[in-house]
């Protein structure tokens, strides 16, 4: 009989600690879903900004729109102060974040005054001073060119032996990053930079600057660039 109660308790007590385990695990699945689904409010496109368009005069084109927590771009911005007296440096399109690294000093780089090699076209980005080669890099140099996408923990080069058109005025961006802590505002000076790409490649620039990070490798003729695969922790010593 003895036997038989200390059984039943001990089939009492897995019963509670499962249930409790459950309990648990429920609870633990709602936190994280709250967090992956948590919305944030950022400033979004309303509708399609041009090249060289301010932001004061394209205030009106904005608005603060919920997204999910993990689809805020790095730069992002929660209201329009900060970037007053900027221009857009590339086209804004509809349904866009404004992002910090779009806007910029004047742009003073055009295609009517750049001798764009036939069958190619203009395209700007935005580097800071390390990732343009500390400013060696002028019109007329080639360079490779790489992107490290944070999200997807690689690095890897994109474009090879692009010809630098033009290398415009610098200004100073504030770059919002998110922490464990909270977040991080910083003043980091950026330089335009046009280069001479194929269109495919002006797309690729386009998205590897809205999702990436893009840096430039200074090459000359024996240079030797070579397509590689990414590069990310698990083959970084390799």
């Amino acid at each position: 009989m003895n036997r038989r109660r200390i059984l039943l308790l001990l089939a009492a007590m897995i019963a509670a600690l499962g249930t409790l385990l459950v309990f648990l695990y429920v609870q633990g699945a709602e936190g994280r879903a709250k967090d992956e689904f948590e919305a944030v409010e950022v400033l979004v496109a309303q509708q399609n900004i041009e090249q060289g368009e301010s932001f004061d005069d394209a205030a009106s084109k904005f608005a603060l729109e919920e997204v999910p927590k993990d689809s805020v771009i790095d730069g992002a911005q929660t209201s329009l102060e900060g970037l007053e007296g900027l221009v857009a440096l590339t086209p804004i399109y509809d349904g866009e974040q404004i992002i910090s690294a779009k806007w910029g000093g004047s742009v003073d780089i055009t295609a009517s005054v750049l001798d764009i090699p036939e069958g190619k076209v203009a395209a700007s980005v935005n580097l800071s001073d390390p990732a343009r080669v500390a400013g060696f890099v002028n019109p007329g140099s080639e360079v490779a060119i790489l992107v490290s996408i944070s999200d997807a923990k690689y690095t890897r080069t994109l474009l090879g032996r692009v010809t630098v058109l033009g290398v415009g005025s610098t200004s100073t961006i504030s770059t919002t990053k998110k922490t464990e802590e909270g977040e991080t505002t910083a003043e980091i000076p950026q330089t335009l930079m046009t280069l001479a790409v194929t269109q495919k490649e002006a797309e690729k620039l386009l998205w590897a600057s809205s999702f990436g990070e893009l840096s430039f490798a200074l090459v000359n003729k024996d240079s030797k660039l070579a397509k590689t695969g990414p590069v990310n922790e698990p083959n970084l010593f390799q």
